[in-house]
């Protein structure tokens, strides 16, 4: 089984990943900030494109999810883990060696790189060796890495690792500092007096003595006396520093590409478990999406937005799940209820699930059934812009007919807040048309919005509300149920819009009092 990529099934995916820019949908659902803390101290290994595309074959998901359950075994994660610290330290080690001034000072830093890499990839073996792996991209990494390892290229590598080290560990040399001049001769068995001195006064020791040693400076560097030291010493040992010269002409290019793209693909894997081991260890549940095509029956069960849940467990705030569904001919969920219910939080998560599920990636909630979808589109509401002439009401109309324009069945459309600029005479025309052009061409929907009408335009529609705790209407559950509307969400948006409400009033009649009383 030959090993392509863990991430990718075909070499026309693998290349398409590569020049993928941001969606448009990201700063709406806000997957920019998941994938900036994803790629935080990673961001060498430009992660941001395989975060943007979307796979369009179920069977490469299925390829990255078999990945991510392997890669759930703490063993082998650990294993994989210090391999790519190593790389790590493998790249800084070239990178020396590239700036360094003198010959023999990068061909040394080299030759450590080259150690670590052959240390990188032992350790990648032992660590695929002992899981018990079931994904075919691990798999086939481990038989790639063992006849790596075997080759006869590898071999030499190592050999010749071990050979130069040996060689350099047998040069030995008197240096003599006197009269303004330094004399370097061979090691000709002199005594060591350092040796010597610390015995005589090893009698007198009474306790631990604070250490005198110099401390060698943080830069590798050499100065102009070390380099003309070690020019001297290689002209005593040409033997030695002729193999080290030979050892970076040899194997200018041993890091082997398919180890090296496994490197950079598997910060993917290992990015999203780390982010996602924070929430699943605060109690939160993560599943793996049933994914499809073409089915449009779809489930999700505790379901939530990961980018809030992150910010609310930092705060040491409760995250509250969600479940929704899609049966037979419903298509779009409008979405209803007091302000600041989780409406928007709703549609966002609703966003949120089917990009990363086109991931491969599992995705937070106890169970989710999705859709493989082509193009997600999102118009959420937007201030208005006091230099742009054309009215708010005007830029949501361009906006939403640029949706309608490219939305396609396969497609996941959510519009939040749409017309609110307007009568709600207006906008109940407006979103019915909206809404029926998406119903006609099949495509998914959420649909926030003040205007009850739009949840009754027949099987296509189903309505959700957020709810408030009973009693009392201030307290946000911040759940949002399956049931039809009570009629209440416009008169609150409008009394919210003119300070009429329950809160709003209260707070005015207490500063009044206040006022009256003198306090």
């Amino acid at each position: 089984m030959s090993f392509l990529s863990v991430l990718f099934t075909e070499p026309a995916e693998q290349a398409a990943a590569s020049a993928r820019d941001e969606p448009a949908c990201f700063h709406d659902l806000n997957l920019d900030q998941l994938v900036a803390s994803l790629t935080s101290g990673r961001e060498h290994y430009d992660l941001e494109p395989l975060f943007h595309a979307r796979l369009t074959s179920p069977d490469t998901i299925d390829h990255r999810q078999r990945v991510f359950r392997d890669l759930e075994d703490e063993s082998l994660r650990t294993g994989i883990e210090e391999f790519a610290e190593d790389m790590r330290e493998m790249r800084r080690q070239l990178a020396l060696a590239e700036q360094l001034r003198h010959p023999y000072q990068q061909e040394s830093w080299f030759l450590r790189a080259a150690e670590t890499y052959c240390r990188a990839v032992a350790a990648l073996a032992a660590a695929l060796d002992a899981a018990d792996l079931d994904s075919r991209a691990l798999n086939a990494l481990r038989d790639h890495v063992a006849d790596r390892i075997g080759s006869e290229n590898h071999q030499r590598l190592a050999a010749d690792i071990q050979n130069v080290r040996q060689a350099l560990a047998s040069v030995r040399y008197c240096m003599t500092i006197g009269g303004g001049k330094v004399k370097i001769t061979r090691y000709a068995q002199e005594a060591d007096y350092g040796a010597e001195v610390l015995a005589a006064f090893e009698k007198f020791k009474q306790a631990q003595a604070e250490s005198h040693r110099l401390t060698h400076r943080g830069d590798v560097d050499m100065n102009h006396v070390e380099e003309a030291v070690l020019d001297r010493v290689a002209l005593l040992f040409p033997d030695v520093f002729a193999a080290l010269d030979r050892f970076r002409r040899c194997h200018r290019a041993f890091v082997d590409r398919t180890v090296a793209v496994f490197d950079r693909e598997v910060q993917f894997y290992l990015a999203y478990l780390e982010f996602a081991g924070r929430l699943r260890d605060s109690g939160l549940s993560w599943c793996y999406p049933r994914v499809s095509r073409t089915s449009k029956n779809l489930a999700g069960q505790g379901v939530f937005d990961l980018v809030l849940a992150d910010r609310l467990l930092a705060e040491g705030l409760r995250v509250v799940p969600n479940d929704f569904r899609l049966d037979g001919a419903e298509r779009v969920i409008v979405v209803s209820g007091p302000n600041q219910g989780g409406k928007t939080t709703f549609a966002r998560m609703f966003g949120q699930l089917h990009h990363l599920a086109a991931l491969g990636c599992p995705v937070p909630g106890a169970e989710a059934r999705l859709l493989l979808c082509d193009r997600i589109f999102t118009h959420f509401e937007r201030g208005e812009n006091l230099k742009d002439l054309s009215g708010k009401l005007q830029d949501d109309l361009v906006r939403i007919h640029a949706i309608l324009r490219r939305a396609t069945a396969s497609s996941v459309v959510i519009l939040n807040e749409i017309f609110t600029s307007t009568t709600l005479d207006d906008a109940v025309v407006l979103g019915t048309r909206v809404l029926e052009q998406l119903i006609e061409r099949g495509s998914l929907c959420v649909c926030v919005s003040f205007v009850d009408e739009l949840s009754r335009l027949g099987p296509a529609t189903v309505s959700m509300t957020s709810t408030v705790v009973p009693g009392n209407p201030a307290m946000r559950t911040f759940r949002v149920v399956r049931r039809q509307p009570d009629g209440l969400s416009y008169a609150l948006a409008i009394a919210d819009k003119y300070g009429l409400t329950y809160e709003r009033l209260r707070d005015r009649i207490r500063e009044r009092a206040d006022g009256r009383t003198g306090s």
